[in-house]
């Protein structure tokens, strides 16, 4: 352990950011897990829905992707709120708010309540992830935040995988309990952990190391000295918006984040397509293209930093993403080889995000981060939107073909984009190459 009085020329940095890391990733982990659990839950609630209140498959489109629109629209606004009231105060707010609304769909008996609180959720979550990215901002160079962001990407299919038997769970075990649907539980379940935690957040986060009573005053200085360096960043937040690099990264997302999402919101519907109707089988059977992308992402992670070709391996992920996609589409209708397909597209996305989200932080900084990182994450949010409606209005089969071709657009902008601007192939090269 560093000794209280340690001159800041003594700190061990490994680890003091091992400490650091240990401290804040754990709460903000689950929050990502409860806030994807929270998007993608209504793709297993839609068969019972269905039954409950006649809901049709164009009203569940629109009841899904509508929770984007609240998102995007006050994504930007969020987490400028979030730099002037702090991250603890707001990050908690966020969790709180979207918990509870969660916990309200329980009355969403006819379309009316349905997209109503589908549109809150949206508006209550908007600015938790890129609230958390510029949080990690103040902790952390852009050099040591590619190891932490993998961590906190492990909860995408770690809620798929946990989540997804558990949602299926509820709906087929606790349908009747207490006078409620299956559908009901779910909701209730999966939104009253999110309160909890954000209570949680708000009593233990601090908002910067100035602030944190766990830290040694040498420490604090190491770290306030790290994240000193500004040098080629963007500070205003219009810089944010006139970036070419930014319009750049917001193209990539669109690309691979609107195939992701349109498998996230789909997937349990293939699976059925099949045959199979009890929802435990169906949340088991979606779960395993993510336990793939899971194990994937983290080995593909380290082999990047050890090659120190992060470029190239990022532009296989997304060919072999496109690959995985266009095999599924060819085998659509032979279950297991169409999951097989699936598992190595989302294992080639997956294996992408933590190089992908390294970026804005090297560009921006200050209130042209804050802006920043919400842009790119709203249109992100943005590609749930058009993942619905890609497989709602052209049909799973079709759907997965537009899938394929939207991700080998994406390994071709990676390659040739990033190679005709070093700086940008030098910033994926140094999160690679330090840890």
């Amino acid at each position: 352990m560093t000794p209280e009085g340690a001159p800041p020329a003594l700190i061990d940095e490994d680890r003091l950011y091992r400490k650091v890391v240990g401290r804040i990733v754990p709460l903000f982990f689950l929050g990502f897990v409860f806030s994807y659990l929270d998007r993608v839950n209504i793709s297993l609630a839609r068969l019972p829905m269905q039954r409950d209140f006649g809901l049709s498959e164009h009203a569940f489109a629109i009841g899904a992707s509508v929770f984007f629109w609240g998102y995007m629209l006050c994504e930007v606004p969020s987490n400028l709120l979030l730099q002037r009231f702090g991250a603890r105060a707001w990050i908690s707010r966020i969790m709180v708010t979207w918990g509870l609304v969660s916990m309200l769909m329980v009355f969403s008996r006819n379309l009316t309540t349905f997209y109503s609180l589908r549109l809150l959720l949206g508006i209550c979550e908007a600015g938790f992830v890129p609230g958390v990215l510029f949080y990690a901002n103040q902790w952390l160079p852009t050099r040591r935040q590619s190891s932490m962001f993998a961590l906190f990407l492990l909860a995408l299919p770690v809620a798929e995988i946990v989540g997804a038997p558990l949602s299926g769970f509820l709906v087929e075990y606790m349908d009747g309990a207490a006078g409620l649907h299956g559908w009901q539980w779910l909701f209730l379940v999966e939104g009253a952990p999110t309160v909890l935690l954000g209570i949680v957040i708000y009593a233990l986060v601090r908002n910067s190391p100035a602030d944190a009573v766990w830290l040694s005053d040498a420490e604090r200085c190491v770290l306030a000295r790290n994240i000193g360096d500004l040098h080629g960043k963007s500070h205003r937040l219009a810089d944010a918006f006139r970036n070419p690099r930014v319009w750049l990264l917001i193209t990539v997302m669109l690309l691979f984040n609107t195939s992701f999402y349109g498998l996230v919101f789909w997937l349990p519907t293939i699976v059925q397509s099949a045959g199979i109707t009890r929802s435990s089988t169906v949340g088991l059977l979606t779960a395993i293209p993510f336990a793939v992308g899971g194990i994937a992402m983290v080995v593909t992670s380290q082999v990047a930093e050890r090659l120190g070709r992060p470029r190239e391996i990022a532009t296989a992920a997304a060919l072999i993403a496109a690959i995985g996609m266009f095999a599924a589409w060819l085998l659509v209708d032979h279950l297991a080889l169409a999951l097989a397909g699936l598992s190595v597209s989302v294992a080639g996305v997956l294996s992408l995000m933590p190089l992908y989200w390294t970026l804005p932080g090297r560009l921006l900084a200050g209130p042209a981060a804050a802006g920043g990182l919400a842009l790119i994450n709203s249109f992100g949010s943005f590609s749930g939107v058009l993942g619905v409606w890609v497989l709602g209005l052209a049909g799973i089969s079709s759907g997965m073909a537009v899938f394929a071709g939207m991700l080998l657009a994406c390994t071709v902008l990676l390659y040739y984009a990033f190679n005709e601007r070093p700086r940008v192939e030098g910033t994926l090269q140094a999160a690679a190459a330090e840890p």
